[in-house]
């Protein structure tokens, strides 16, 4: 979506001329408290000369402190000593907490109940005795509802985390480190949104530098706020939001930065968490360093566009890296490699020995399976999920083979069951069945090895394995037997088999007794 190309009216003009003024100012406050951020070239591939601002090495790990030292810097002494108050589900909040404690100015903080522990902890520790803690609500609107009546109650000054000018001026300080790094100019600048208050002071002063520049502001699929104002003409509020890049979770765009980005943004573009993932996972790749999934969003942006960026000279911001840690495992399960996308496939199959075998063969002969699900419901037919990450060329081509092979099969990657892995099966269906603990090398084929051992012997009636990064993978593999006797020439097959014979484990008779419950 491309921003509106008519000239700016003379009072959004006044209002960036103003910002630009006040991001000069607050240079001084700024650099007073902490040095220039890193400022990095990094290969994103495809000829594209990329360079990223790492927000994320300031001295909160993100950005946000820059904006609420400086707001909080411009109090006068009398506001100073009424203290502030602000909303924050993290990061703001670890701003104004340094700014109270560098200042001598007392802080009242109102943060939504779920806010992650590792945040609150982040505020207590940088803001010390200087700030007051209030867990209020289940949302950041609650949150800031409650903060913005305490105000009333006090006395005190609301600092804003995006629509106020002092705020969004000291943000717009780490595009001053941008242009005095010496790397410019560039031609397009990809930049994050939530409230818009980054977005719009960067912008700002990146066009007073670089006229050139192309700014595109990058939102969350479900979360895009600035995006939705701009098609309307003025801020309007999202009916649902997604969390999952909490950090730019911001329902409606603010009255300031609308107008600032609406003119200043040159095309808006949204992103999907999947492609915030794999931006978190290249940033890990080439620098080893891990991003929240908020700080992630301009790079995924670039990424999304990058076949159009060869031979440009471009930039982002890695905002921020607070991050609860119980979300590693979630993004590493969405983050793909290379341009490819995690894809779950329901295949559709005759119950028969050496079914699964047989599509391994057909269809998966060079791509990686990195999560499998399977529980037999049925004597006719078995539905097992394959999970693997795949380009769109790739997809395109697996579906063709799918396809000349006669396999019926659905794409299954959005659907809940498969996210919270709801193995379904049906013990009644079992005919002497023998559950075994698997572990493997993780390598290409290895899983194709097993089955290709037991061909011929055995059919498969649950099957769950996923692939954690480890150098050993681990499954719980459940067969079926048309007769006991069958079932022990298995497991006579396992223990003479010198590449699997300390591999495998039957599963304890109480675990077993419980699977097979009815």
């Amino acid at each position: 979506m491309s921003a509106t190309p008519c000239a700016p009216p003379a009072a959004t003009l006044a209002l960036q001329d103003r910002l630009f003024h006040e991001t000069v100012l607050a240079r001084s406050r700024v650099y007073a408290v902490r040095p220039p951020t890193p400022f990095e070239k990094i290969d994103v591939g495809d000829g594209v000369s990329a360079f990223i601002k790492r927000e994320d090495k300031g001295p909160m790990h993100a950005y946000k402190w820059r904006g609420a030292f400086n707001r909080m810097a411009t109090l006068t002494p009398a506001e100073r000593a009424r203290g502030v108050v602000c909303a924050s589900a993290g990061n703001h909040a670890q701003g104004v907490a340094i700014a109270a404690r560098k200042l001598g100015c007392k802080a009242a903080i109102f943060m939504p109940m779920p806010t992650p522990r590792m945040k609150r902890a982040a505020v207590a520790e940088h803001g010390g005795d200087a700030v007051e803690i209030i867990l209020v609500g289940d949302s950041y609107d609650e949150a800031a509802a409650a903060a913005k009546q305490a105000c009333r109650e006090r006395g005190a000054v609301f600092v804003h985390a995006y629509d106020d000018l002092y705020t969004m001026a000291g943000q717009g300080t780490l595009a001053d480190e941008i242009v005095m790094s010496g790397e410019g100019p560039f031609d397009v600048a990809y930049l994050s949104i939530g409230g818009g208050g980054m977005c719009a002071a960067v912008a700002c002063y990146l066009k007073r530098f670089w006229p050139d520049i192309r700014i595109v502001g990058v939102e969350g699929e479900g979360q895009a706020s600035m995006k939705a104002a701009v098609a309307a003409g003025h801020p309007v509020e999202l009916a649902a939001l997604d969390i999952f890049c909490d950090g730019t979770a911001v329902r409606k765009a603010g009255e300031n930065t609308f107008p600032l980005c609406r003119d200043l943004v040159d095309e808006f573009i949204t992103v999907s968490n999947a492609q915030v993932c794999s931006a978190i996972r290249l940033l890990w790749d080439r620098r080893r360093s891990v991003v929240e999934p908020a700080g992630a969003l301009g790079l995924a942006g670039l990424l999304s566009q990058r076949d159009r960026l060869r031979g440009k000279k471009v930039l982002t911001v890695a905002t921020g890296a607070n991050m609860d840690f119980s979300l590693l495992a979630l993004i590493a399960a969405e983050a793909g490699a290379n341009g490819k996308v995690r894809r779950h496939i329901r295949f559709t199959l005759p119950e028969q020995s050496g079914g699964l075998l047989a599509l391994l063969e057909t269809a998966f002969t060079s791509q990686d399976i990195l999560d499998f699900q399977y529980g037999k419901t049925d004597g006719a037919v078995g539905h097992p999920v394959m999970g693997f990450d795949a380009t769109d060329a790739e997809f395109a081509a697996l579906h063709a083979t799918l396809g000349a092979a006669g396999i019926a099969y659905a794409d299954i990657s959005d659907h809940a069951d498969v996210d919270f892995r709801i193995i379904r099966y049906d013990p009644r269906t079992f005919r002497h069945p023998l559950f075994i603990r698997l572990q493997f090398p993780e390598r290409a084929g290895a899983l194709r090895d097993f089955l290709t051992l037991i061909r011929g012997t055995a059919s498969i009636c649950y099957f769950n394995y996923l692939y954690t990064g480890e150098r050993v993978g681990r499954a719980l593999l459940g067969f079926e037997f048309d007769s006991a006797e069958k079932r022990a020439l298995l497991l006579e097959l396992l223990r003479n088999s010198a590449r699997f014979r300390d591999a495998y484990a039957p599963l304890e008779a109480e675990v077993l007794g419980r699977m097979l419950a009815v």
